[in-house]
């Protein structure tokens, strides 16, 4: 007898931060999507897209996992299950105390990807190994949609093996038609499953790339943010002489 997988895309963001669709859209989206009926929406450094989403979701037939994909000092983070920001630019052992103070749960975000910060190059293997590690993760983003080369995947899938920890998957997506496209997968329909299966390490990765003129979209959007965050830090482009 087959148990029943549910699927989850628990990484993706909307007009909150850098995302290119609002709430209402990501919604409307995902209820029309077939078996995709969990999600987490973790916009980066901020919780108000996902607790307008939960609030809104039962009227699309949806669960909206609150998240944040959080800039820590060591590299990107998935804290999914919050209640409460989660403030940027601390260290990442301190992001996730705060997260599992609050009773959530923390994956490694696209934990080899070079191209935005992330914890495989802040020493991951070994900061999250052993009885008592310096980053008590609950999973790593084993499969990213949105990355240029599978060997990133690859290798976050190794090193999630080689720590014990769970596999999971996310689509990051910034636009409605990557949404779904990487997800994990679980034992049982609804996010409380999920978190469960997290807790159990029942989980399970998959999904397809994004495609390549999605991929250049996107990393406009990146570099867009960028300068308006440097602009926003410093109020000009170029350094002072």
């Amino acid at each position: 007898m087959h148990t029943l997988l549910g699927k989850a895309d628990i990484h993706l963001h909307t007009t909150y931060s850098d995302g290119s669709n609002s709430v209402e859209e990501v919604l409307r989206h995902v209820a029309q999507a077939g078996d995709l009926r969990v999600i987490a929406v973790t916009d980066h450094d901020t919780i108000a897209g996902a607790l307008a989403a939960r609030r809104l979701a039962p009227a699309y037939g949806v669960e909206v996992i609150v998240g944040e994909e959080v800039s820590t000092a060591d590299g990107h983070l998935l804290a999914l299950f919050i209640e409460h920001e989660l403030p940027p630019g601390r260290p990442a052992a301190e992001t996730i105390q705060a997260a599992h103070a609050q009773g959530g749960l923390c994956v490694a975000a696209h934990p080899y990807d070079w191209m935005v910060p992330s914890l495989g190059a802040a020493g991951m293997r070994a900061r999250a190994a052993g009885a008592q590690p310096a980053w008590r993760l609950d999973g790593v983003e084993t499969f990213n949609a949105g990355l240029l080369t599978q060997a990133s995947n690859a290798r976050a899938a190794a090193v999630a093996a080689e720590l014990g920890l769970p596999a999971c998957g996310g689509s990051d997506a910034h636009h409605l038609a990557t949404i779904g496209r990487g997800y994990t997968l679980f034992p049982g329909r609804t996010a409380a499953d999920l978190r469960a299966a997290l807790i159990a390490g029942q989980t399970q990765a998959g999904g397809s790339f994004w495609g390549w003129p999605a991929v250049a979209t996107a990393t406009g959007a990146l570099i867009r943010r960028e300068l308006h965050g440097l602009i926003a830090r410093t109020g000009r482009l170029r350094p002072s002489s």
